[in-house]
């Protein structure tokens, strides 16, 4: 399986590891550590040396609770950081929902973007249809600053294999090739603890959709609700999630901890 994004085809035959880059002040985990645009592009050089395949650069924290930023700030936080990296040697992902700053990004160098709404706004599938960009298209119940109130499934992952699946179909009728799709089941996003496991038990029905999983487990809330741990302190909880969602099917993970994640793997495939 090949993950086509812009310039370059990504080959699934191993999982591949997206390392974060949080260019906000407010993200759950690293929150204005690398608000700095240097702070950023240090960072992610030091992601590439460790061994990220993906760089994925978010300039709007969709933690919940999270309030919208404004495209114009939204762009100042990401485009110095994108024109830095333009030409590094791995795809740069940008996480955004607005149409507007997808054409600026993927205009700027950006080989992917990654839609915590699935590109439902308005203009977002044409955006990204004019372009040769890889997209990820994640299911999300409601939105950041509501999602975590009291969300309910009668079946969590029937429904979120229904929508992922909706969702690729409306894309590929955009004009977006299969071969540039990936789907993310949005852990955290609008579910529970037990939501989220239930969704990691049963991962291999969503990678019966017959595109890329990409997980995002990293330091997320419900490893924290099973370890009594803060963010900071759940890396032996992260690496678990990403070994389990890899085995399940998952060809992205989508993490902090680069380095940890890649030696995590390399075990996994040696064994």
């Amino acid at each position: 399986m090949i993950w086509r994004c812009g310039r370059f085809e990504l080959a699934l035959s191993r999982p591949l590891v997206m390392g974060v880059v949080n260019i906000t002040p407010d993200s759950f985990s690293d929150g204005g550590r690398f608000l700095d645009p240097r702070q950023a592009i240090a960072h992610a050089h030091r992601l590439i040396e460790e061994g990220a395949d993906i760089l994925d650069l978010g300039g709007e924290s969709t933690r919940p609770g999270a309030q919208p930023v404004a495209v114009e700030e939204e762009l100042g936080r990401v485009l110095p950081v994108i024109r830095a990296l333009r030409d590094a040697p791995v795809p740069i992902a940008v996480d955004t929902l607005k149409p507007e700053v997808m054409r600026a990004v993927i205009a700027e160098g950006a080989a992917i973007v990654n839609d915590i709404n699935a590109l439902r706004s308005a203009g977002a599938l044409e955006a990204v249809a004019a372009s040769q960009a890889g997209v990820c298209l994640m299911h999300m119940k409601g939105e950041p600053r509501t999602m975590q109130a009291a969300p309910h499934y009668d079946d969590v992952v029937g429904e979120v294999q229904a929508f992922l699946h909706d969702r690729v179909q409306a894309a590929m009728a955009a004009g977006i090739e299969r071969a540039r799709i990936a789907i993310d089941p949005g852990f955290g996003f609008g579910k529970t603890v037990e939501h989220n496991l239930e969704l990691l038990r049963r991962l291999s029905e969503l990678a019966e959709l017959g595109v890329p999983v990409l997980v995002g487990l990293s330091r997320k809330s419900t490893l924290g609700a099973i370890t009594g741990r803060p963010a900071v302190d759940r890396l032996a909880a992260s690496l678990a999630a990403a070994l389990l969602a890899v085995q399940r099917g998952a060809r992205i993970v989508r993490v902090h901890d680069v380095a940890a994640t890649h030696d995590a793997l390399a075990v996994l495939a040696a064994v």
